[in-house]
């Protein structure tokens, strides 16, 4: 069973279609755009988010060099044989004054320079329980800018000098702010126990580095975050130890899902609204380095590209606009006037002023042939109408025609009687063949009579003229049978013959000869009118006047009227023809096909 499926567009109208088309082509577009707006963000975010917990990752590890760099200095100051000769002993003062300021010296060395003319500086802070270095700054002096030593006893021991202590030895980070006796700002210290390499558990005082934060800034600075990016150090405790933007010591707001685990060393982010946040922690040091990334500040390229591409959409939608009301003015506007048109033509309505509109499109040539067509049948409508009009006054003027010549005929009729019996025998005799020229010129209305009937009317005319003039001549007739039932237009055969007689036989007297033969050949039947005249005959000029080519006004109507109405009725291959005829005269041929009368 074979299935038919049928195309469900075609049950809608071409500007339903139309439409159709136009929102197929706009929803991918606008599709597109919703899918950029809503899911483009969170890629994107996700993206970025991957990015910067790697580079978050390799900045860490960066800063965790430069803190196992300050600690490496630490330790070689730590097992410095002067540093460690700042135990209480005894001696001379200058010997002590000389220890301490080499001992001083030693740490200004070791400062290690940053950007902007900063530096790490390193200070001790020697225990002097016996107060033997009464000449030397203690922890409330004035605070040196380039590293020191400082000296303390149990008496003016800063606070934080017990908590450095109990570490035992272990450096960490410190936020300092109580440094000396001079109004500075807090700084991050890296911190450590001195202890007596000799003598054991011996405290020699505490190594502090200074700056730590502004060193920890310069690894961050190679970090490059969207704008306002923020990166921050903390501890555990989210309280700020370096930051990029701002004072340490402040108490950092993060999400809460940003919580450090115990593990080792780990990553965790969270996306927010407003912003990324990135973090990696290490749980030995307590530390954690945090990115805060502005989303706004990341999505800002994203946002140009968004508006973009809604610009475009915008645009795209309008140039759809614009060409679907082109197609609509130029293509569907002339298809539904054309619909109309068809719809609600009848024959011999007038055809619309839009037919001719220059087109040259398909739309065009589809108007052009259906207003043409239309014109065209108004046309043919007209000239059939007009045609009905004349053929019904040629019925009623040959209706009026045919009254008279009856009547003529009927006239005739009695005045042959008449001339009969009053002894007037061949007058008689001639209105008889006049009456029977006229019954076969009228033929009861019909074109086509025999050739039987053609040569009676003939044979009458002739008669006619043997006695007209004085002087005879003779018509012989040759005729086949055969041929006798054959049609021909009426009235063709005595027109040859009145101009054989007066062209040709006119003066010659019993001279002068006529022959009327007819033949049938394989499928033609041929009339001849020769005659013997003695006359010259222009006959190029007779076959020019014969088709046409010569319209000399009143010049042989007779036989041109035979010609066309031989080649109206049976075409061109058929007609009159004129030749010279062997021995003198003329011989004038007609060529008809064979046919039986209807």
């Amino acid at each position: 069973m074979k299935l038919h499926l049928t195309n469900p567009l075609t049950r809608m109208k071409v500007k339903q279609q139309l439409i159709l088309l136009f929102l197929l082509l706009v929803s991918p577009v606008f599709a597109l755009n919703w899918y950029a707006n809503a899911r483009a963000e969170d890629i994107l975010k996700q993206h970025v988010t991957s990015a910067y917990a790697e580079l978050n990752k390799q900045n860490l590890a960066l800063m965790n060099r430069d803190m196992d760099t300050v600690s490496r200095v630490m330790t070689t100051l730590i097992q410095h044989s002067l540093i460690q000769s700042l135990n209480p002993m005894s001696g001379e003062t200058a010997d002590r004054v000389r220890q301490y300021a080499d001992a001083d010296k030693l740490l200004s060395s070791y400062s290690m320079g940053m950007n902007g003319g900063e530096a790490v500086y390193y200070y001790l802070y020697a225990y002097d329980p016996n107060n033997r270095y009464e000449f030397a700054p203690t922890p409330s002096s004035k605070f040196k800018a380039v590293g020191g030593v400082y000296f303390y006893n149990d008496k003016q021991k800063p606070e934080w000098i017990d908590e450095i202590l109990s570490k035992r030895g272990k450096g960490y980070l410190r936020i300092m702010n109580d440094l000396g006796s001079s109004s500075r700002p807090d700084t991050l210290a890296y911190v450590r126990a001195v202890y007596s390499t000799s003598q054991g558990n011996q405290v020699v005082g505490v190594l502090v580095a200074t700056n730590i934060n502004r060193k920890l800034v310069e690894s961050m600075r190679t970090v490059s975050l969207p704008d306002k990016g923020e990166i921050y150090l903390t501890d555990y405790e989210n309280r700020v130890l370096a930051s990029s933007v701002g004072p340490i010591g402040d108490r950092l707001s993060l999400p809460a899902e940003m919580e450090a685990g115990d593990d080792f060393e780990g990553q965790s982010n969270v996306i927010t609204d407003g912003y990324i946040y990135v973090q990696s922690y290490q749980y030995l040091a307590q530390q954690k380095l945090i990115y805060k990334i502005p989303t706004r500040s990341l999505l800002q390229q994203q946002n140009e590209l968004k508006f973009v591409i809604q610009l475009i959409s915008i645009v795209y939608f309008v140039f759809c606009i614009v060409v679907m009301a082109y197609f609509w003015r130029s293509l569907l506007t002339p298809l539904q006037r054309l619909a109309v048109f068809t719809r609600s033509y009848v024959p011999g309505k007038k055809v619309p002023e839009q037919a001719a509109i220059d087109r040259n499109d398909e739309v065009g040539v589809l108007m052009h042939s259906v207003y043409g067509m239309a014109g065209r049948l108004n046309s043919l409508i007209e000239d059939r109408y007009l045609l009905e009009i004349k053929q019904k006054e040629s019925q009623l003027q040959l209706l009026y025609q045919q009254i008279n010549p009856h009547l003529l005929y009927n006239t005739l009729e009695s005045i042959y009687w008449k001339s009969t019996l009053e002894g007037q025998s061949e007058s008689g005799e001639m209105i008889k063949e006049l009456a029977q020229l006229m019954r076969i010129g009228l033929s009861r209305g019909r074109d086509l009579i025999t050739l039987e009937e053609e040569l009676a009317h003939a044979k009458a005319y002739t008669s006619l003229q043997q006695k007209r003039y004085e002087y005879g001549f003779s018509v012989a007739w040759e005729i086949d049978e055969r041929t006798l039932a054959n049609p021909i237009p009426k009235i063709v055969i005595q027109p040859l013959i009145e101009n054989a007689i007066l062209h040709g036989v006119r003066y010659m007297g019993e001279d002068g000869e006529i022959r009327v033969i007819a033949r049938l050949t394989e499928d033609r039947v041929e009339i001849s009118v020769e005659d013997n005249g003695y006359k010259e005959t222009d006959y190029e000029a007779i076959g020019r006047m014969l088709e046409d080519k010569e319209g000399i006004e009143g010049a042989g109507y007779g036989i041109r009227n035979v010609q066309q109405r031989i080649r109206l009725q049976f075409g061109a291959d058929y007609g009159l023809t004129y030749r010279p005829r062997k021995g003198g005269g003329t011989v004038a041929r007609i060529v008809l096909p064979v046919q039986h009368e209807q």
